[in-house]
């Protein structure tokens, strides 16, 4: 009898799981609704103030807000915390989305839009869903995680073919070396993959590359319309 509570309460607790869930997507729904456009970006957590891609991100983000862009990130410090900040001095929408860890990540004070998930991939849908572009700085087994996700809801058509940017060369060189040279070469993946990513060293770059884009997706929009 106490083996069937136990499997009784499990499911109410999974059950609950679900609702809170559920939850966790109306409130990211609710909360960035009208973001767009915007570019989410990403990267390493642990640079601090001072350090050039810290900078670098900064500027892009302010810029990108200039532009007319809202920015969003994963809310926490390092390359997070420069994009916030960067979209807070340009005056647009500056959007965390924070994630509850063991080790807790404190959100940003540069974040003007702040929301906070516990479950990684309801956090992930958000980052991806109202983004216009993505710009993924360098960072560790998290921005690997997102970027190859993006690559395959864009190469499965599960979300348009926007904007893929790998910022500083340098440092994704062995990635991309690693995909020719093993995942070509057995045939994992094909050539066209590639056509996906766009590789940038410059800031300037960034920006002409997402506004060029977003401005020829206007036209094509406006001529479809007026059809």
């Amino acid at each position: 009898m106490a083996y069937e509570y136990e499997i009784n309460d499990l499911a109410k607790e999974e059950s609950w799981r679900m609702f809170r869930i559920i939850g966790e997507l109306v409130e990211g729904f609710d909360g960035l609704s009208g973001v767009e456009p915007a570019v989410s970006i990403y990267g390493s957590a642990r640079i601090v103030p001072g350090d050039e891609l810290y900078r670098q991100t900064e500027e892009i983000a302010q810029r990108l807000g200039e532009n007319g862009f809202s920015i969003i990130t994963g809310g926490g410090p390092g390359v997070m915390e420069a994009a916030n900040r960067g979209a807070a001095q340009a005056g647009v929408a500056s959007i965390g989305l924070n994630i509850v860890l063991p080790e807790e990540q404190a959100s940003n004070v540069y974040a003007t839009h702040s929301i906070t998930f516990r479950h990684f991939f309801v956090r992930k849908v958000m980052l991806v869903k109202y983004a216009t572009a993505f710009v993924i700085m360098p960072g560790g087994l998290g921005t690997l995680d997102e970027l190859t996700e993006i690559l395959t809801l864009i190469q499965t058509h599960k979300i348009r073919p926007f904007p893929v940017l790998l910022f500083n060369s340098d440092y994704w060189k062995g990635f991309l070396d690693w995909l020719r040279i093993s995942s070509l070469a057995g045939g994992f993946i094909s050539e066209e993959d590639f056509n996906l990513l766009r590789v940038c060293d410059k800031t300037d770059d960034v920006i002409e590359t997402i506004c060029t884009w977003y401005k020829k997706q206007e036209i094509v929009g406006k001529k479809a319309l007026s059809r």
